[in-house]
């Protein structure tokens, strides 16, 4: 289908400044993540994120500023009014994530799996029945994972 015939998925900052267009039929894997750099990018108990491939994202209206929160990933979001927009690992076939929040329809994004659960905190209590999963569930996750350097203080 060409984009011409796509009905974009769309979405932006809550000051309008930086708006996006996702030029596929739906988010893959929604999910929430409870991880502490996750936390703290979003100044949230956990970031909900759903993604696409980078060359399926268009910015439409202005562009994010970008923060590499750690050695592997960068985090996009509004420098006017601070809204968390994106998460991507800083690899070139690596899919980027867009903040469900962000969506002008979140409820076209229903989250499949919680990650980060190591990290998730004792009180809540948030769709027990999804799926959970460590962030260093696999081998390669944990092997991934064992070279990162955080830059959030």
């Amino acid at each position: 289908m060409s984009r011409a015939l796509e009905r974009p998925i769309t979405g932006g900052c809550q000051c309008g400044a930086v708006r996006y267009a996702a030029h596929v039929s739906a988010l893959e894997n929604a999910h929430v993540c409870h991880c502490r750099m996750c936390q703290r990018a979003t100044g949230g108990l956990f970031a909900a994120l759903a993604g696409c491939a980078k060359e399926k994202l268009e910015w439409t209206e202005g562009e994010p500023s970008f923060f590499a929160s750690s050695s592997l990933a960068s985090r996009g979001f509004c420098s006017a009014c601070g809204t968390p927009l994106s998460f991507a690992y800083n690899k070139p076939d690596a899919r980027i994530y867009l903040t469900i929040g962000s969506l002008d329809e979140p409820e076209s994004a229903p989250i499949g799996r919680q990650f980060g659960v190591e990290s998730k905190l004792s009180w809540v209590a948030f769709c027990e029945a999804t799926p959970q999963e460590r962030s260093d569930a696999t081998p390669e996750a944990a092997a991934f994972l064992a070279g990162m350097k955080t830059f959030q203080a």
